[in-house]
């Protein structure tokens, strides 16, 4: 499970364009269903499990402010974004108070729809990420709140970096930790220097964790590092 892929349940009426979405975010990495309308988006909805749901305000049958509340009365977490021909200020209201996270209007381009995706995913990770404090990381206790790793008794504060680093390693435990979401998350900015401060953070944490073998922070070439840590301490 930890490796799937982010699930994205797209509802567009429009043929073209929904089949253009849903290639350019299939090639993006998102494993992505199409429905046509709403009524065929909300039984996927109830039949699937999603990450994020994209849906068109104007679809036959169900339109996209009607699901979105159908959704929330069942799923009060998963983000929900949505796409419309409409610029009226009452209508970005309306979709924020059904509880939309995002609101995109039509003409867009990809990349922004792509960057809207990976902001709201990047919320997501980081509102959960807060919600947990304490880790049992093998025989480590790592507490995020008190910034305070402890060993056998032994209690080691960390800075604030280090804290923030690990407990996103800790977040995705097992899982890659992809750099550039680092990056942005801890450093705002994904340039070479701060790509070069995380790398000197990384070799820090490595040393801090070496008294237990079982747990280890793992280069994944090209793409970021693994916490690696026993499956029966997650």
């Amino acid at each position: 499970m930890k490796d799937e892929k982010v699930k994205v349940l797209l509802c567009e009426d429009d043929e073209n364009l929904g089949m253009l979405l849903r290639e350019y975010l299939q090639v993006k990495g998102y494993d992505t269903d199409l429905m046509p309308d709403g009524e065929e988006g909300y039984t996927a909805f109830m039949n699937g499990r999603y990450d994020v749901c994209i849906l068109d305000v104007m679809m036959p049958k169900k339109d996209g402010f009607t699901l979105a509340q159908e959704i929330r009365a069942v799923n009060t977490e998963v983000p929900i974004l949505f796409l419309t021909a409409k610029s009226m200020q009452e209508d970005i209201v309306e979709g924020f108070k059904i509880g939309g996270d995002d609101y995109i209007t039509k003409p867009f381009s990809m990349e922004v729809l792509s960057s809207r995706i990976e902001a709201i995913l990047r919320r997501v990770r980081t509102r959960r990420l807060k919600e947990k404090v304490v880790y049992e990381l093998g025989r480590f206790t790592f507490d995020s709140q008190k910034q305070v790793l402890t060993i056998g008794g032994v209690s080691k504060k960390l800075t604030t970096k280090e804290s923030e680093l690990l407990s996103l390693l800790c977040a995705n435990a097992n899982d890659i930790l992809e750099r550039n979401y680092t990056l942005k998350t801890i450093w705002i900015d994904d340039n070479y220097f701060n790509a070069r401060s995380m790398d000197v953070y990384i070799t820090k944490l490595r040393k801090l964790l070496k008294d237990d073998p079982a747990i280890q922070i793992i280069n994944i070439h090209g793409k970021g590092y693994k916490l690696i840590v026993p499956e029966t301490a997650e």
